[in-house]
């Protein structure tokens, strides 16, 4: 009974074991996806159109918007689908944007942004309005 009792719990700990390291695998490689995405040409292209959208002088020396690095940390799946990537604008961590990129009709898009309260000042976007 006890032998038997043995068996059976190591049989349980291995399936457990098994299922761990088949989700840190599956888990490990769904964020080397995300992050081969996020860094691509398309993506860059994705974000570029963006910024200028928002600030349409964007990257010339009148534009607020100069330059952006995408925040690592912050590339994590979004539950409705896509990933959310956060834009570092000009190396000012408090000013930022946060996408939903995901493939639309077949193509990388952006779908929903939230941008900080610094940068929506910068911008001139306080209360909905333009420039």
């Amino acid at each position: 009974m006890k032998k038997k009792l043995i068996i059976i719990l190591g049989v349980v700990v291995s399936i457990i074991l098994v299922l761990g390291v088949k989700f840190y695998m599956d888990e490990k490689k769904l964020n080397e996806e995300m992050i081969k995405v996020v860094y691509s040409d398309e993506a860059k292209k994705v974000f570029e159109e963006r910024l200028v959208n928002l600030d349409p002088k964007a990257f010339t020396n009148e534009g607020v918007i100069q330059s952006y690095k995408i925040d690592k940390e912050s590339i994590e799946r979004n539950p409705m689908g896509g990933v959310n990537v956060t834009l570092i604008i000009n190396k000012d961590s408090e000013l930022n944007v946060t996408y939903t990129l995901g493939k639309f009709d077949g193509n990388l898009d952006g779908g929903g942004a939230s941008i900080s309260k610094e940068l929506t000042e910068k911008l001139g976007l306080v209360g909905g309005g333009s420039k």
